[in-house]
């Protein structure tokens, strides 16, 4: 069993009838990506099925609106990432990895604690014909970093304290977020706004598809 039909058999055992799908990124349609078929089951779920996506989290099937932001905007500020060690921190679908590489990083290194988010960011960086490094620890990484990116991670509070812990580690850090709206940090100040949307569309509140990116100082 190749590495993209073991997600497949993943993604359909968590939503059956769900699988995935090349899908280009309508906000940055440089990167395609294998993602939750749009037309995925919507319908009232059974109760199993609700607690089985509650168990295994499915961030790596979608494109989260912040990670397509940043991905966009690496790619119009390629002097960010050129020639730089970088590290994505929370890598999900693989699509700020991906812009990294595309935008002339000289290395990237793809972090997150989900397995199914690193297989499904090797698999995309294939399909965009480049390739990133796989770390499963941050903490375990050595080497210097010139710049951290992080995209949809601070939707759980719990993860404030990453916002501290990332200036110590690189030279740089780039922020994407939607949903914490009162960032008020003195390590970072806001550079860019746009608004975005998940991919496939979870139709989300209007209050979720503002991104604001953010750059460490």
């Amino acid at each position: 069993m190749t590495a993209l039909q073991n997600l497949q058999r993943q993604l359909a055992y968590i939503i059956p009838g769900a699988r995935l799908e090349e899908t280009v990124l309508p906000g940055c349609p440089e990167i395609c990506l294998h993602l939750l078929n749009a037309d995925y089951p919507q319908e009232a779920l059974a109760a199993s099925t609700v607690q089985r996506v509650m168990d295994n989290p499915l961030y790596w099937a979608f494109c989260w609106a912040s990670g397509q932001v940043l991905a966009a905007h690496l790619l119009r500020h390629p002097e960010r990432v050129a020639d730089r060690r970088v590290l994505d921190f929370g890598c999900g679908s693989g699509v700020v990895s991906i812009a990294a590489a595309l935008a002339g990083a000289r290395e990237v290194i793809a972090c997150d604690n989900d397995a199914f988010a690193l297989a499904m960011t090797e698999r995309n960086a294939a399909l965009n014909g480049v390739q990133v490094q796989l770390a499963p620890d941050f903490d375990a990484l050595a080497g210097p970093v010139e710049l951290i990116t992080a995209a949809d991670v601070l939707y759980d509070r719990e993860n404030l304290p990453w916002l501290e812990r990332f200036p110590r580690r690189a030279d740089a850090v780039l922020v994407a977020d939607s949903r914490l709206k009162s960032f008020d940090h003195p390590a970072y100040s806001e550079i860019a706004r746009q608004v975005s949307v998940t991919v496939p569309d979870l139709d989300e509140s209007s209050e979720f598809r503002e991104v604001r990116v953010y750059l460490s100082h």
